[in-house]
C-alpha cells in the first residue's frame, strides 16, 4: 500500500525538502515559526532549519511581499505564508506593480523567484473577511502563475515546482481540502504547470472542477454513475497557465460542458474556461455550457446561510442532468 499523507502534512513535507535541498530556500509569514505553524503545515521548520530561514513577520503583508522580493533578487527563493487569502490584498501593490513586472522590466534577465501560499476558508462561520477565493484576480495578470492543487499528491509537487521555477506564484489552497489524505511519494517530485489531470474518464459530460470543488465533482461523478450517465472529470490543477487543450479534447468526445469554480459567478475562471471551450470547440457542444460558481455575494457567516452558499455534489448533479435534458431537446427540436 503506498503511503497515505494529508494535504497539509504534504505542504510541510515540500517546505521540508525544498528547504533541505537548497540553503536559499526560506520561509516568511505571521506564525510560521510557532507549533500550530499556519493549521501544521511550517510545524518544526523553526526548531530544524533555524529563525533565520524561518521567520515570524509583523502584520504588514506589503512589507512582507517587499521584503520576499527583495531577498529573491539577492539569490534567496521566499516562501511566504498567509493564514487567509484575505490578508494577501494588503499586498496588491507589491504584486501587482513589482512582483508580475520584474521580469518583463529587465528583458527576462532578472527574475523574483517567490512563492505566496494563500489560504482559502470555507465552513464553520468564516465569514466574508477569511474566505474569498481569488485566483481569477491573479491569474489575469500576466507574470504570474497560479496554482489551485485538490490533492495532497499535486500539493507537494506544485509547491516544490513553484520553490524551484524562476517565475513568481500564487498557490491557493483550499483550507476544508488540509485533512484530506492521498498517495504521496516521499522522495522530492515537480509537478509542471500548465498540466491538467483526468480524475475520471467518460463519454457523456465533462465536469472540469477547480481546487475545493474537485472533491465534490468526484461524488457528483459517483451519484451520475449510478444513473447510466458517465463523466470526465477534469482537475486543471493550474488556472495560470491553464491547459486548454485537455478540456477542450474531453469537450470534443463529451459534447457538454458543466465548469464547477469555487468563487463568484461573474468574470471568474469559470467564464474563461467556457469562452475557451466555445471559441475552440463551440460547434461540437450538444447542449450550452453550465456554470456551478459561488453566488456574486460575500460569505454568510451564519451556519445555516453557508450552507445554502456553498454548491455541493447535489447541484453538480443537477448541472449534469440539466445539459443531458438539454440535449435531449435540442435533438427533439431538430426532428
Amino acid at each position: 500500500m503506498q503511503r497515505q499523507l494529508s494535504y497539509a502534512k504534504a505542504i510541510l513535507e515540500a517546505t521540508d525538502q525544498a528547504m533541505s535541498l537548497c540553503r536559499d530556500v526560506v520561509v516568511l509569514g505571521q506564525l510560521v515559526d510557532t507549533n500550530a505553524g499556519i493549521f501544521g503545515t511550517t510545524t518544526g521548520l523553526v526548531d530544524k532549519y533555524g529563525p533565520e530561514r524561518v521567520q515570524d513577520f509583523p502584520v504588514s503583508e506589503n512589507l512582507m511581499t517587499a521584503t520576499a522580493m527583495g531577498a529573491s533578487l539577492a539569490g534567496l527563493r521566499p516562501i511566504i505564508a498567509h493564514q487567509r487569502l484575505d490578508f494577501m490584498i494588503y499586498s496588491l501593490d507589491a504584486i501587482v506593480n513589482w512582483l508580475a513586472l520584474w521580469r518583463f522590466k529587465s528583458n527576462g534577465h532578472s527574475a523574483m523567484p517567490v512563492t505566496i501560499r494563500a489560504v482559502v476558508g470555507k465552513g464553520w462561520g468564516q465569514g466574508p473577511q477569511h474566505s474569498k477565493s481569488l485566483h481569477a484576480w491573479f491569474a489575469h495578470l500576466p507574470g504570474i502563475r497560479v496554482a489551485i492543487p485538490a490533492t495532497a499528491y499535486d500539493a507537494k509537487g506544485l509547491l516544490l515546482e513553484s520553490i524551484f521555477g524562476e517565475t513568481p506564484t500564487i498557490f491557493v489552497e483550499g483550507r476544508g481540502l488540509y485533512s484530506m489524505t492521498d498517495s504521496v511519494p516521499e522522495e522530492p517530485y515537480r509537478i509542471r504547470f500548465g498540466r491538467a489531470i483526468i480524475r475520471k474518464t467518460g463519454g457523456d459530460a465533462t465536469i472540469v472542477a477547480l481546487g475545493m470543488m474537485v472533491p465534490v465533482a468526484l461524488k457528483a461523478a459517483a451519484i451520475l454513475e449510478a444513473e447510466g450517465i458517465h463523466v470526465e472529470v477534469i482537475d486543471p490543477r493550474t488556472i495560470s497557465p491553464l491547459d486548454r487543450k485537455t478540456i477542450c479534447d474531453s469537450v470534443r468526445k463529451t459534447g457538454r460542458l458543466l465548469v464547477a469554480d469555487p468563487a463568484w459567478r461573474s468574470f471568474g475562471a469559470g467564464a474563461e474556461i467556457v469562452a475557451s471551450v466555445t471559441e475552440t470547440v463551440g460547434e461540437m457542444l450538444l447542449a450550452k455550457p453550465v456554470r456551478i460558481t459561488l453566488p456574486d455575494s460575500h460569505t454568510p457567516m451564519s451556519a445555516a446561510l453557508e450552507t445554502q452558499y456553498y454548491p455541493n455534489e447535489g447541484d453538480l448533479v443537477d448541472g449534469v442532468r440539466a445539459l443531458m435534458a438539454g440535449d435531449r431537446l435540442l435533438i427533439a427540436g431538430r426532428a
